[in-house]
């Protein structure tokens, strides 16, 4: 079933103003800092909020206006939220019973969704037997016995451990790339479950939508600091010109255009922490073409098999990230408050336009809604 939404809520302060689309079988990842309107915009989806102004439909069904049990919606949160006095088995065959299914079909197909995804074995415990990954696959099992044509998923990998996560990542991924109508929106703070398991994503800031497209595209070639940060790269805000990027402090930085960039334009620098040389303060690098830059260390910290360094101060180069290995920081002999120079190979930057405020956009929308 396709998903098209068209929101606007106001709560106190806040408005929340989005338009969205999910195709059948699709998934829709939803990324944002916090308050900028996530679990506003999945509660209205599921009926727990009522926006002023919406109109959702499912499948050509409208939604808005709806109850909540009505809706053949299911949600999975970080919290499994299972049953404490209930066996396992009776927990997955709660939503189908309460669909008006009977019990001996309901329990049918609740072992059906455990064995699908490898929790059959626990069908006769209880919830306080399990672990927390083994609870979740359970609560996974739960929202698909209930046969939703629209799966809300709400941070549903948060709360689990490094080693439960992949598994139920890729219990998730199995699932939701079987053929079929179902549509899904996740929530999701983590870009790697985007990757795994969205085909789109939007990202909002303020309760609009600020990015969106397919999720590789908008993860590899962020436009706000928000996205950028989550991507793990850097980005430097400016105008697009010849041969690279002017910023707001008058400074050049080198880099590659990208199709879409116009001379004249406001547009970002974007470029990977592995592209970031870390060189004492006093010494200069010639070579190919690089933009080099003073900068201020802020941070060190441990990344993978790496060290990443976070820089502070002022200008372009404040809160930059680069990528060293623990011999280079202990020969550069680097600590928080060292002066260092700063060295990006133009070619490695990469200048995108910059997204265009959504206020116009949101508007529209409005507009549409009101009319409808």
């Amino acid at each position: 079933m396709s998903l098209t939404a068209e929101i606007v809520l106001a709560r106190g302060a806040f408005q929340l103003d989005v338009s969205f689309d999910v195709p059948a079988g699709g998934v829709l990842a939803i990324l944002g800092p916090n308050g900028s309107g996530k679990s506003s915009l999945l509660g209205c989806l599921a009926g727990l909020l009522r926006p002023g102004r919406a109109r959702i439909t499912l499948g050509g069904r409208d939604l808005h206006g709806l109850p909540a049990h009505a809706r053949a919606v299911g949600m999975l949160s970080q919290d499994p939220l299972l049953f404490p006095h209930m066996s396992i088995v009776d927990n997955v065959a709660f939503s189908p019973r309460a669909r008006g299914v009977g019990r001996a079909r309901s329990r049918e197909i609740a072992r059906h969704w455990l064995e699908q995804v490898d929790a059959g074995e626990f069908a006769d415990r209880r919830p306080g037997q399990l672990s927390g990954g083994q609870a979740q696959r359970v609560a996974v099992a739960r929202a698909l016995a209930a046969d939703p044509e629209l799966l809300l998923l709400d941070e549903p990998l948060a709360a689990l451990d490094v080693d439960a996560a992949p598994a139920i990542r890729g219990l998730l991924r199995r699932v939701l790339t079987e053929p079929g109508n179902r549509a899904t929106v996740l929530v999701t703070h983590d870009p790697l479950d985007a990757l795994a398991l969205a085909d789109q994503v939007v990202v909002l800031a303020g309760g609009r939508i600020v990015e969106r497209g397919p999720t590789r595209e908008v993860l590899t070639a962020p436009r706000t600091a928000f996205t950028a940060r989550i991507a793990g790269l850097n980005l430097v805000p400016g105008t697009a010109t010849d041969g690279g990027l002017r910023t707001e402090d008058g400074d050049l930085v080198a880099g590659m255009f990208a199709s879409d960039a116009e001379v004249g334009k406001p547009a970002v620098a974007v470029f990977a922490p592995s592209a970031v040389s870390v060189y004492p303060a006093e010494d200069g690098h010639p070579g190919s073409p690089r933009n080099t830059v003073a900068a201020v260390v802020g941070t060190l910290e441990p990344h993978g098999p790496v060290i990443r360094l976070r820089t502070t101060g002022e200008g372009w180069s404040a809160g930059l990230s680069a990528d060293l290995t623990p011999a280079a920081v202990a020969e550069l002999h680097l600590e928080p408050g060292t002066v260092v120079q700063l060295s990006i190979k133009a070619t490695t930057v990469t200048i995108h336009p910059a997204i265009a405020t959504s206020h116009s956009a949101s508007s529209a929308s409005s507009r549409a809604i009101g009319r409808a």
